[in-house]
């Protein structure tokens, strides 16, 4: 039960397609930093698997990925929140987790249920999406007081700049048929279906020559990480966790009330 609860990672590889899935269903699959670790070995080893060509990213039980673990990271206190590192800022796990790669292979993201916050900036980092038509998606760091540029960089380099902006600063929730439309998503599925579409296009991907495929994704994950990294040095001495108005969000959202009003500071 200790071990469900902190989540694990699954792995298999079954026709040259990998499933790596997140297995955290109780906590809606929240992102810990154990977990990220976890997540960055398993892609290393799709990554040195030469059994598996394209790896299909999914979540277990009712979200692909609800953000990151709140209590660990937006709840500690004060003097661990000003020792901690921004899990969006160059050199963190997570925001390094496709950057080791040297064989570029491809990862669909599969998305289903909540998809927030941290958990949608994992599926924006992945090479390729498909949604559930009913999943939930939203930058949750914009109304809890932490922005929301790095999800705005990755959608500006999937070429949705305007709707980019709306979602992230409103902070809105979304839906998969608005990211589509929008150009950040490449496909969405039926209701139930989402995995069944991602194994369609792995399918497709693996009947290709592998090495055409991986030097595609090499190159456009050169150009993608260009403004990601840039951002990410743009943003990293602005530290909106320490700030007044952070707490207050967390501090409502942890007592279920309205947050508000804000200081900005």
């Amino acid at each position: 039960m200790e071990d469900a609860a902190k989540g694990t990672i699954g792995y298999e590889v079954r026709d040259r397609i990998a499933r790596i899935e997140l297995k955290r269903p109780q906590k809606h699959n929240a992102l810990t930093l154990a977990l990220i670790a976890d997540l960055s070995k398993t892609i290393d080893r799709f990554d040195a698997d030469e059994s598996a060509d394209v790896a299909i990213l999914s979540g277990e039980g009712k979200s692909f990925c609800s953000g990151a673990d709140v209590a660990e990271s937006q709840m500690a206190s004060r003097e661990e929140l000003e020792k901690a590192r921004d899990q969006m800022s160059v050199g963190h796990p997570f925001f390094e987790l496709f950057s080791r790669s040297f064989s570029n292979k491809p990862v669909i993201a599969a998305l289903h249920g909540n998809v927030l916050g941290l958990g949608l900036g994992l599926a924006l980092d992945c090479d390729l999406i498909v949604a559930d038509a009913e999943a939930r998606h939203q930058v949750t760091e914009t109304p809890r007081g932490l922005g929301g540029y790095r999800h705005w960089a990755l959608m500006k380099a999937r070429g949705a700049a305007a709707f980019a902006d709306e979602v992230c600063i409103t902070g809105r929730p979304f839906t998969a048929r608005e990211a589509f439309e929008a150009g950040l998503f490449n496909r969405v599925a039926e209701p139930g279906r989402v995995l069944d579409e991602a194994l369609e296009m792995a399918g497709q991907i693996v009947s290709c020559p592998p090495l055409s495929v991986r030097e595609t994704v090499r190159v456009r994950r050169w150009h993608f990480s260009k403004l990601k990294r840039e951002v990410a040095f743009q943003t990293e001495p602005v530290k909106l966790h320490l700030t007044e108005d952070f707490a207050e969000a967390v501090s409502a959202f942890a007592a279920k009330r309205p947050a508000g009003p804000f200081k900005a500071r």
